[in-house]
């Protein structure tokens, strides 16, 4: 079966390479999971910024299609999802930072920090189970350092990623069964356009010199992803190596 590459093709129009649903993939990390899975995998792309999804789409070598839609949106999400009928691997890698303290931080703050980093990824990773049970499938939940080690400012954002990675583990566990694989991915400070809004939030200078590289987080979750059927990668911890 043969699928161009193009932003309007059918999800059913897909050949039969493994399919990969990449969120967050406009920029930074996720652009940088979508390269590495374009080798092995047909992608679907989700990303707010319809121009740079594009612009991936045309560089990559495989077959990728847009994925438009706006994640918090509970109805949109459903019906955006409603013609997916395979899917192998869901990488969440979409993600909200607000810094702020425990004094400042309004509400409205902290709900919108969950309905990305936690509501979105629940409500979708729960649509797509019956496909990636199907599949024997992956999902990898990019989670951050601070889904380990709270800091000061850090409040919704670090209570966000721990409730993120107590999802994993609880989906992990109830999934076993059906040869689901879950990955929690924590990632140091990466030089991406979030951590450059990060650092002017917190008033500091952007050192792209002493972050990781995108590249560098995306490539131990290729490994993940690529893992023998006896193995199964639970948590990835990436650091950067610049003191």
């Amino acid at each position: 079966m043969t699928w161009v590459n193009c932003a309007t093709c059918s999800v059913k129009d897909m050949p039969e390479r493994p399919i990969a649903l990449v969120t967050g993939a406009s920029r930074g990390i996720g652009a940088a999971v979508a390269r590495e899975l374009s080798d092995t995998h047909d992608l679907l792309l989700g990303g707010r910024d319809t121009d740079a999804i594009q612009s991936l789409i045309d560089e990559l070598p495989g077959a990728a299609r847009a994925w438009p839609v706006e994640l918090t949106d509970q109805s949109a999400l459903a019906d955006a999802t409603t013609d997916i009928e395979r899917v192998d691997v869901l990488v969440h890698c979409a993600g909200l930072v607000e810094l702020g303290t425990i004094a400042d931080a309004t509400g409205d703050s902290w709900r919108r920090t969950f309905e990305v980093n936690l509501f979105a990824v629940t409500e979708l990773t729960r649509l797509l189970l019956p496909q990636l049970r199907a599949s024997k499938g992956h999902v990898v939940l990019v989670n951050s350092g601070s889904g380990l080690n709270p800091k000061p400012n850090w409040g919704a954002y670090s209570a966000s990623k721990f409730a993120l990675r107590a999802f994993a583990d609880v989906l992990r566990a109830e999934e076993a069964a059906n040869s689901v694989r879950v990955t929690s991915v924590f990632p140091g400070r990466t030089a991406t356009d979030m951590q450059r809004t990060v650092r002017e939030q917190e008033g500091g200078a952007f050192d792209a010199d002493r972050y990781l590289r995108p590249e560098s987080v995306a490539r131990p979750i290729i490994s993940a992803v690529h893992a023998t059927p006896d193995s199964h990668l639970t948590e990835i911890i990436v650091r950067p190596a610049a003191a």
